[in-house]
């Protein structure tokens, strides 16, 4: 690893899974990055719904949704990780701030609290938000390993992307970013 990778921070930015990434869990992901130091890295995976949507969500909390209700019973709730699975995430514009709201960027904020959800149902809730079940997580050094190793792109995040519900095309919207098309990267790709 050469130092300058050791000193590169991807909080804030997307992870592209890229096609040799053959993982069963992460195989085709978009991950928002929300923390990354020295001690490791947490994110969210963002394009993986569950069958699970934030009707049940409610349900299963007893939270009272007022309004928006065939909306609420659209809209999926999404597999984060494989860390705290039964664990809520919400990431959210940063428009106001809820309990345990922890500031990514001027423009987007992860909370945990009940409180939010509670503000989602009775529609006084952030504009924009995602509802994760557990997180995704790399110990020390492990990300910029396998950055190194070409199993993840990075690229800058995109709001309108991170709010999106376009799960299935996400990765490769994220990519075309960074003028990458995903399909013609071969899956044997490597250093020279």
């Amino acid at each position: 690893m050469t130092s300058k990778t050791a000193h590169m921070n991807f909080e804030n930015q997307f992870l592209i899974a890229m096609p040799q990434l053959k993982d069963p869990f992460f195989a085709g992901t978009v991950t928002y990055m929300w923390k990354h130091s020295a001690d490791g890295a947490l994110g969210i995976v963002i394009n993986k719904p569950l069958g699970a949507s934030v009707s049940d969500i409610f349900d299963e909390l007893n939270i009272v949704c007022d309004t928006k209700t065939e909306h609420f019973a659209e809209q999926k709730v999404l597999a984060g990780g494989p860390v705290e699975r039964d664990k809520g995430f919400i990431l959210h514009n940063s428009s106001k701030s809820w309990d345990s709201s922890v500031s990514i960027s001027s423009e987007i904020s992860l909370c945990t609290s009940r409180t939010i959800l509670e503000d989602i149902a009775n529609g006084s809730g952030p504009d924009k938000y995602v509802i994760a079940l557990g997180c995704a997580g790399w110990d020390a050094g492990q990300l910029e390993r396998e950055i190194a190793e070409n199993s993840w792109l990075t690229a800058p995040v995109e709001s309108d992307l991170l709010f999106s519900n376009n799960y299935n095309t996400m990765a490769s919207s994220a990519a075309a970013q960074l003028g990458i098309t995903l399909n013609q990267i071969s899956p044997d790709a490597g250093h020279s």
